[in-house]
């Protein structure tokens, strides 16, 4: 198992990983790639001596030179390979060292901006420094000469925005899976009650009753009264009618009323 698979969280998942671009591994192994120069240089030289202690210490030299020249430059292309770059679906992670390990990460959600730069011969080469801006002051700041800088910038937005997605809840549900087509020759399953009775349609219910009309209201009938009250209802209206109180149509209504009720 790597060393980054035991950093990844439960559910956490790498979606880039990029090394640095090999123009650094060549500026770091420098001293090992001139001390194998200077071995071929002595070596072409001694090899016009003749056999004699300078050129047996020149041998001894040169064998010096190439041993430790290959050690450092070993050592170096371990640096390169253990100094990785990787973008989770949580974080950005910056893993260097060979026998100490060293592991700066910084949360996708705390990236504020990121700043790519590239040179005139970044882009030819495919490199280019990439400043990761963030919340807070500890985290990574820059990735010096990485290699595809511009597509890991991308891959790490695009993971940043998938976290926000998630962590708003605006991240669209899955769809169901589709239901597969059973073999030929094999018998359908027999449907459950439980199910045809959910299948059935519901009764129809039962319309809502007509709006009854209210009944029209209904005069009361006027109370009956005798003879002498009518009589002297009469004299009453008549006094008034010949003062001028009410009118004749007043009058007149009044005593056909009186009249009824006889």
């Amino acid at each position: 198992m790597a060393y980054i698979d035991g950093l990844l969280a439960s559910g956490e998942r790498m979606v880039r990983r990029e090394h640095q671009h090999w123009f650094v591994l060549v500026a770091d192994a420098f001293y090992g790639i001139v001390a194998l120069l200077i071995a071929l240089l002595v070596v072409f030289l001694a090899s016009g001596m003749e056999e004699g202690t300078i050129r047996s210490l020149l041998g001894n030299f040169v064998l010096v030179i190439v041993i430790g020249g290959l050690i450092y430059m070993g050592w170096q292309v371990l640096r390169w390979m253990n100094e990785e770059f990787v973008v989770t679906t949580r974080r950005v992670l910056q893993l260097e060292g060979v026998v100490n390990k060293k592991v700066t990460d910084s949360s996708l959600e705390k990236i504020n901006d990121a700043i790519l730069t590239q040179s005139l011969i970044g882009r030819i080469f495919g490199y280019g420094d990439l400043d990761i801006l963030t919340a807070s002051e500890a985290g990574i700041s820059r990735l010096r000469k990485l290699r595809d800088a511009d597509d890991f910038k991308r891959s790490m937005l695009e993971a940043k925005h998938e976290l926000e997605l998630e962590l708003s809840g605006s991240r669209p549900l899955p769809s169901p899976p589709l239901r597969t087509t059973p073999p030929e020759g094999t018998p359908a399953p027999a449907a459950a009650p439980v199910a045809a009775a959910a299948v059935a349609p519901a009764p129809a219910e039962p319309p809502p009753p007509a709006p009854v009309a209210p009944a029209p209201a209904t005069t009361p009938a006027p109370p009956q009264m005798s003879a002498d009250e009518v009589t002297r209802t009469l004299a009453s209206l008549a006094d008034l009618h010949e003062r001028g109180a009410i009118s004749t149509e007043e009058y007149e209504a009044k005593k056909a009323d009186l009249l009824r009720r006889l």
